[in-house]
């Protein structure tokens, strides 16, 4: 199967984003999208005669990486294009469970986005503890939670960011928050603990 890149030329003209920082993140978003496929074709080839090979190895390797490049910028910009404020229903409940109120959940995950370094702040969905966790990823195929299902992905590498606001990378933060589309979130939620109820 080969992935194609998902249209998100909606958010053009969502403000705190400007369309010239929004249109370059598309475009390295397509790159991996372009990488993955390219990855996962010469591993197929390889899969004929190299299993045992040097290349083949350190090919599956990078693919962790560009494939999760992709599927992390998929999330974020689709949980973008909102009007912020704060999630209602069961989200808000969960919310309220493991932090105690929505602020407490909000204090933190800017926290995490905040940290030094460059990554991926992260709300993951634990269905097996029915709680949330905010996690900080530094490259995108490592450090991720096993088992949880991310609500909302947050990009804090430069490129989401430093052409808009430089390196006030607080200032990014709130735009985002001002950004998120819960209705998106609050599906993401429903849909894992559709799944787990299944496989009860």
């Amino acid at each position: 199967m080969t992935y194609q890149p998902k249209n998100f030329s909606s958010l053009l003209g969502m403000r705190g984003f400007s369309d010239g920082l929004l249109k370059d993140h598309f475009g390295l978003y397509e790159g991996y999208v372009s990488q993955t496929n390219e990855l996962l074709e010469k591993t197929r080839r390889l899969s004929e005669t190299g299993l045992d090979s040097a290349e083949f190895s350190e090919l599956k390797r990078r693919l962790g990486w560009e494939f999760n490049g992709m599927r992390l910028h998929e999330l974020y910009f689709a949980n973008l294009g909102g009007r912020g404020g704060s999630p209602r229903g069961e989200l808000l409940e969960l919310l309220k469970r493991t932090f105690g109120s929505f602020e407490a959940w909000n204090d933190e995950f800017q926290a995490v986005g905040s940290m030094r370094g460059v990554g991926w702040a992260i709300s993951y969905y634990d269905p097996n503890a029915d709680q949330l966790l905010n996690l900080w990823i530094d490259e995108h195929d490592t450090y991720h939670a096993a088992g949880c299902t991310p609500l909302i992905v947050m990009d804090v590498w430069e490129h989401a960011f430093a052409k808009d606001y430089g390196t006030n990378r607080a200032s990014y933060i709130t735009a985002f928050m001002e950004n998120v589309d819960w209705n998106v979130v609050e599906s993401r939620l429903a849909a894992a603990a559709s799944e787990v109820s299944a496989s009860r």
